[in-house]
């Protein structure tokens, strides 16, 4: 049986309560006419910025109770980032998805206390990891006791401040039987490419995207808002969420014609 194509989308960081209830509501209106599973995704904390300078969101407990207000108001799915063990049962209460971030997926207590909720867990394949390798973070999640996995691909270190994406990638991760979608977003960064910020090229998004699909990805992960150049994290290699409605449309048909 064909399962529908997931999409999980939204700003990179919790900016305001405001900021945040407008985009939901936004790819709520885009999601809802689209046959899709859909998930808003934002992180309360985003603890491994370029700079320390840089803002890094409300932290957990406010972050979650936006969270929890968007589910409650928008009727979404959740997903945020978790970053230490102790987060993931707190989140765990609101969230629909757990999502490890890529440099923390073979930190194996979080992996383990992401597991342990029950909650279907992403996990996002490390820069610096080859995807065959994935299946040993599988395995991590499986002895925890849960079989509730995404993978997640967004990309390769390639030099210093560039990252490629090698579509086998997917077809590798594919191999552990579970569902493997992809980064549009964090695929296109150029890793601390801004001297105290990282940079990134957002134009690519589309194509990347588009080639992921026709790769095999059973789904996408996008950052998006309404202005990504004023964006408080990420805003180089966010879309306009002006764009997110046509990508996804053709993102489906490709997928459709496979």
């Amino acid at each position: 049986m064909k399962h529908k194509f997931i999409v999980v989308a939204g700003p990179c960081v919790i900016e305001s309560e405001e900021t945040t209830f407008k985009i939901a509501e936004r790819l709520k209106e885009i999601a809802e006419p689209l046959d899709i599973d859909f998930y808003f995704k934002a992180s309360f904390d985003k603890a491994n910025r370029t700079g320390i300078e840089s803002f890094r969101g409300p932290g957990l407990e406010v972050g979650l109770r936006i969270l929890k207000q968007v589910k409650e108001y928008y009727g979404l799915k959740i997903v945020t980032d978790i970053h230490e063990p102790y987060q993931a049962e707190k989140a765990a209460q609101v969230c629909d998805i757990l999502q490890i971030p890529a440099f923390l997926c073979r930190q194996t207590d979080l992996l383990v206390a992401a597991a342990k909720t029950g909650r279907c867990i992403n996990v996002k394949k490390a820069q610096f990891l080859a995807p065959w390798d994935m299946k040993n973070v599988v395995h991590k999640l499986e002895q925890a006791g849960n079989r509730n996995i995404m993978l997640c691909e967004r990309g390769t270190s390639f030099g210093y401040n560039t990252l490629v994406v090698d579509m086998t990638s997917i077809v590798e991760m594919k191999k552990t039987g579970y569902p493997v979608i992809f980064d549009g977003t964090h695929s296109v960064q150029k890793p601390g490419g801004n001297g105290t910020t990282t940079g990134g090229n957002r134009e690519y998004v589309p194509y990347l995207a588009k080639a992921a699909v026709a790769a095999g990805a059973d789904g996408l992960f996008l950052e998006t808002h309404f202005d990504p150049d004023k964006a408080l994290s990420d805003g180089p290699n966010m879309i306009s969420l002006d764009t997110v409605r046509e990508l996804l449309e053709t993102c489906l048909k490709i997928r459709e014609i496979i």
